[in-house]
Protein backbone atom coordinates (compact mmCIF):
# COMPACT_ATOMS: atom_id res chain seq x y z
CA UNK A 1 0.00 0.00 0.00
CA UNK A 2 1.55 3.14 -0.86
CA UNK A 3 1.42 6.13 1.32
CA UNK A 4 -0.84 7.89 -0.71
CA UNK A 5 -3.83 5.79 -0.19
CA UNK A 6 -3.17 4.87 3.86
CA UNK A 7 -6.25 5.97 5.90
CA UNK A 8 -5.50 8.91 8.03
CA UNK A 9 -3.99 7.88 11.87
CA UNK A 10 -5.02 8.77 14.81
CA UNK A 11 -1.45 8.92 16.13
CA UNK A 12 0.35 11.93 16.98
CA UNK A 13 3.92 12.62 17.36
CA UNK A 14 4.99 15.82 19.36
CA UNK A 15 7.40 17.22 22.08
CA UNK A 16 5.28 19.05 24.04
CA UNK A 17 6.10 21.60 26.59
CA UNK A 18 4.68 24.27 28.93
CA UNK A 19 0.97 25.01 28.07
CA UNK A 20 1.48 23.09 24.69
CA UNK A 21 1.28 19.61 27.40
CA UNK A 22 -1.81 21.28 27.88
CA UNK A 23 -3.11 20.41 24.56
CA UNK A 24 -1.10 16.61 24.24
CA UNK A 25 -3.48 16.14 27.58
CA UNK A 26 -7.01 17.62 25.87
CA UNK A 27 -5.87 15.65 23.02
CA UNK A 28 -5.41 11.98 24.66
CA UNK A 29 -8.88 12.72 26.90
CA UNK A 30 -10.93 13.27 23.26
CA UNK A 31 -9.33 9.49 22.30
CA UNK A 32 -6.36 10.54 20.31
CA UNK A 33 -2.74 9.04 20.74
CA UNK A 34 0.04 11.10 21.50
CA UNK A 35 3.45 9.79 21.91
CA UNK A 36 5.90 12.46 24.30
CA UNK A 37 9.42 13.12 23.42
CA UNK A 38 12.30 14.67 25.17
CA UNK A 39 16.01 15.09 24.49
CA UNK A 40 16.14 14.92 28.75
CA UNK A 41 15.95 11.87 30.87
CA UNK A 42 13.28 13.52 32.15
CA UNK A 43 10.05 15.44 30.83
CA UNK A 44 9.09 18.90 31.14
CA UNK A 45 12.34 20.76 29.97
CA UNK A 46 13.04 24.02 32.37
CA UNK A 47 10.11 23.54 34.42
CA UNK A 48 10.29 20.12 35.29
CA UNK A 49 9.47 18.18 38.19
CA UNK A 50 12.69 16.01 38.69
CA UNK A 51 11.87 12.49 40.26
CA UNK A 52 13.68 9.67 41.92
CA UNK A 53 16.39 12.05 44.16
CA UNK A 54 19.31 10.14 42.32
CA UNK A 55 18.28 12.20 39.54
CA UNK A 56 18.36 15.75 41.02
CA UNK A 57 21.90 14.98 41.98
CA UNK A 58 22.78 14.16 39.03
CA UNK A 59 21.44 17.23 37.18
CA UNK A 60 23.07 19.72 39.16
CA UNK A 61 25.95 17.71 39.74
CA UNK A 62 26.00 17.09 43.60
CA UNK A 63 28.97 14.23 44.51
CA UNK A 64 28.05 11.67 45.88
CA UNK A 65 24.63 10.12 46.18
CA UNK A 66 21.25 11.58 49.00
CA UNK A 67 21.72 10.20 52.41
CA UNK A 68 19.41 7.36 53.76
CA UNK A 69 17.90 9.11 56.08
CA UNK A 70 15.85 11.71 53.32
CA UNK A 71 14.15 8.14 52.21
CA UNK A 72 13.68 6.40 48.84
CA UNK A 73 14.87 8.65 46.13
CA UNK A 74 11.33 7.87 44.68
CA UNK A 75 9.43 9.40 47.33
CA UNK A 76 10.89 12.81 46.44
CA UNK A 77 9.65 14.93 43.20
CA UNK A 78 11.26 18.37 43.10
CA UNK A 79 10.14 21.16 40.95
CA UNK A 80 12.94 23.22 39.19
CA UNK A 81 10.70 26.52 38.99
CA UNK A 82 7.75 25.57 41.68
CA UNK A 83 3.96 26.51 40.37
CA UNK A 84 1.21 28.44 42.00
CA UNK A 85 -2.04 28.17 40.35
CA UNK A 86 -5.27 30.53 40.72
CA UNK A 87 -7.73 28.11 42.76
CA UNK A 88 -10.26 28.93 40.55
CA UNK A 89 -8.32 29.81 37.12
CA UNK A 90 -8.59 28.51 33.46
CA UNK A 91 -5.30 26.07 34.06
CA UNK A 92 -6.84 24.37 37.32
CA UNK A 93 -10.34 24.01 34.77
CA UNK A 94 -8.06 22.24 32.36
CA UNK A 95 -6.08 20.02 34.52
CA UNK A 96 -9.73 18.99 36.18
CA UNK A 97 -10.57 18.04 32.79
CA UNK A 98 -7.83 15.92 31.42
CA UNK A 99 -7.84 14.64 35.08
CA UNK A 100 -4.21 14.78 35.65
CA UNK A 101 -5.51 16.40 39.15
CA UNK A 102 -4.86 12.24 40.32
CA UNK A 103 -1.27 12.67 39.90
CA UNK A 104 -1.12 15.99 41.29
CA UNK A 105 -1.13 17.26 45.18
CA UNK A 106 -2.41 20.85 46.04
CA UNK A 107 -1.52 22.17 49.14
CA UNK A 108 -2.54 25.89 50.40
CA UNK A 109 0.93 27.88 50.26
CA UNK A 110 1.94 28.29 54.44
CA UNK A 111 4.03 31.36 52.99
CA UNK A 112 6.58 33.24 51.44
CA UNK A 113 10.34 33.61 51.73
CA UNK A 114 13.06 36.10 50.10
CA UNK A 115 16.75 35.43 49.64
CA UNK A 116 18.50 38.81 51.13
CA UNK A 117 22.03 39.16 52.41
CA UNK A 118 22.43 35.89 52.93
CA UNK A 119 19.87 34.85 54.75
CA UNK A 120 15.92 33.79 54.20
CA UNK A 121 13.10 35.73 55.54
CA UNK A 122 9.27 34.99 55.91
CA UNK A 123 7.49 37.37 54.01
CA UNK A 124 5.09 39.07 56.50
CA UNK A 125 1.39 38.50 55.90
CA UNK A 126 -0.06 40.65 58.41
CA UNK A 127 0.56 44.09 59.96
CA UNK A 128 2.49 43.19 63.30
CA UNK A 129 4.53 40.56 60.81
CA UNK A 130 5.55 43.40 58.51
CA UNK A 131 6.32 46.15 61.30
CA UNK A 132 8.36 43.07 63.44
CA UNK A 133 10.41 42.66 60.11
CA UNK A 134 13.76 43.74 59.50
CA UNK A 135 12.56 43.51 55.24
CA UNK A 136 12.10 47.00 56.02
CA UNK A 137 13.41 49.88 57.16
CA UNK A 138 12.06 52.83 59.52
CA UNK A 139 10.91 55.07 56.87
CA UNK A 140 9.46 51.77 55.07
CA UNK A 141 7.51 50.83 57.99
CA UNK A 142 6.06 54.78 58.88
CA UNK A 143 5.23 54.90 55.23
CA UNK A 144 3.17 51.27 55.55
CA UNK A 145 1.90 52.61 59.11
CA UNK A 146 -0.10 55.71 57.16
CA UNK A 147 -0.79 53.37 54.15
CA UNK A 148 -3.09 51.31 56.49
Amino acid sequence: MSLGKRKPSNFYLANFLGKECILSGIMSVNGKKVLHMDRNPYYGGESASITPLEDLYKRFKIPGSPPESMGRGRDWNVDLIPKFLMANGQLVKMLLYTEVTRYLDFKVTEGSFVYKGGKIYKVPSTEAEALASSLMGLFEKRRFRKFL
